[in-house]
């Protein structure tokens, strides 16, 4: 049947006056329901809170029903939070799990980092996480990150495998503010980067040794010899100190030479010499000796504020079948896992007297912050992520670079660590 609207407006009408004479009776006894049921429940709220006085630790949670309890604290005191060991643990396949950034999205890669546009096929190595064996280690939230930091300076204090991390943080908080280079030194090896929204400066602050030495120069040709000064410090980085909120300490790579460590005028010691009358040590003892330079000047110096230092400890090379000019590569293509860690290694050794160093100095400065980014373990199972020989060197066609990191690549874990140590006390 169809109805006119004629026909459909009268209906709503009739349908309308019928509404309103039904709620004329059902309304009043509505309502007296209600105010009987309020009565009762007042009623009955008064007679049991007269027996039971109200529990403080309880609270009406929004969006939640029903009460929950707050811990009491005197009660049954809260178990107390287990640290989870960051550095332990084995690189786990994670293809979801993107890189921050690519070659693509990151112009300030240089070149001899820059491993996909030098002609290396295999992506598989920028797959992989790294996962503590007892939790979850949080990825690196850039905004969070500039937040933290907003109006401060991290400087990375060290060789090139320093600026290696500077540069991967670099390309990390660039996918969500675009840096300006503002300083660049005659050698390319003093930068400074700064973010102008967040204030934020990352430098690097280029040292061999962290104290003062001088390689031995023979008719204005290099020798590969030399001399330590173990009480003076490289003023390239100590002069900006008072300046900087955080600081990155590493080293490693240059102790592997023929070294005459002095105090004073005094040689002391050497490393890799045949001196009969000079006790000869292995890289470690100087790279030791170091350390513990450095760290006194930190925990000594009256103008550096609230600074904040980090040690990222050492950071291995994976030459095979040789060295860097001896025929040496490294052309693996996966991580090794954790069993296949040699603990009576150098690299480990190198490891040990950093932690040692930084655990003195953290017992003798009880008002400095000192923190260890412990990536050793780490990278001893990332054969895979270096150059090789996709570095781009034309006046050095045929070596390997197995000592830096490719970007994007394993070393960006690095700041997962850094941003997981800055923020566990904030």
């Amino acid at each position: 049947m169809r109805f006119s609207n004629s026909h459909l407006a009268e209906k709503s009408h009739h349908d309308h006056h019928l509404q309103r004479e039904r709620w004329a009776w059902f309304g009043p006894l509505l309502r007296s329901f209600l105010g009987i049921t309020a009565i009762v429940s007042f009623s009955f709220f008064f007679f049991f809170s007269s027996l039971t006085p109200p529990n403080p630790f309880l609270v009406l949670r929004p969006k939640l029903l029903g009460l929950q309890s707050v811990h009491d604290p005197i009660a049954s005191p809260p178990k107390e939070k287990r640290r989870c060991n960051l550095f332990k643990g084995n690189w786990v396949k994670d293809v979801k799990r993107a890189a921050m950034y690519t070659n693509w999205s990151c112009p300030t890669i240089p070149e001899s980092k820059n491993c996909f546009k030098q002609g290396r096929k295999d992506m598989d190595f920028v797959n992989w996480r790294w996962k503590p064996d007892e939790c979850e280690l949080p990825r690196f939230d850039s905004m969070a990150f500039l937040h933290l930091l907003r109006g401060k300076k991290l400087a990375f204090i060290g060789d090139s495998v320093a600026r290696n991390h500077m540069e991967s943080l670099l390309c990390i908080l660039s996918q969500v503010e675009t840096p300006e280079d503002v300083y660049k030194d005659s050698e390319d090896r003093f930068r400074r980067w700064y973010f102008p929204k967040s204030e934020v400066t990352l430098m690097m602050l280029w040292t061999k040794f962290l104290v003062a030495g001088e390689e031995r120069v023979v008719n204005g040709t290099g020798t590969g010899v030399f001399d330590l000064q173990f009480d003076k410090l490289d003023d390239g980085w100590t002069r900006h100190l008072p300046d900087i909120d955080y600081a990155v300490f590493s080293n490693g790579h240059w102790f592997f030479r023929v070294m005459y460590l002095h105090e004073g005028t005094n040689i002391t010691n050497c490393v890799y010499c045949s001196d009969p009358n000079v006790t000869n040590h292995d890289p470690d003892f100087a790279l030791k000796m170091a350390f513990r330079a450095a760290f006194k000047y930190v925990n000594d110096c009256k103008s550096c504020g609230k600074l904040v230092t980090f040690v990222r400890t050492f950071s291995p090379s994976h030459f095979e079948n040789g060295v860097w000019n001896t025929g040496g590569y490294c052309n693996r293509t996966g991580p090794s896992s954790a069993k296949d860690i040699n603990l009576e290694s150098f690299d480990w050794k190198m490891r040990e007297v950093q932690i040692e160093e930084i655990e003195k100095v953290k017992r003798e400065g009880e008002t400095r912050r000192f923190e260890v980014i412990d990536v050793t373990m780490a990278m001893m199972m990332r054969a895979d992520g270096h150059p090789g020989e996709f570095w781009g060197n034309k006046w050095m066609k045929g070596y390997n670079d197995c000592v830096h990191w490719c970007l994007p690549g394993p070393i960006d874990a690095w700041n997962d660590f850094l941003m997981a140590l800055i923020t566990k006390d904030s």
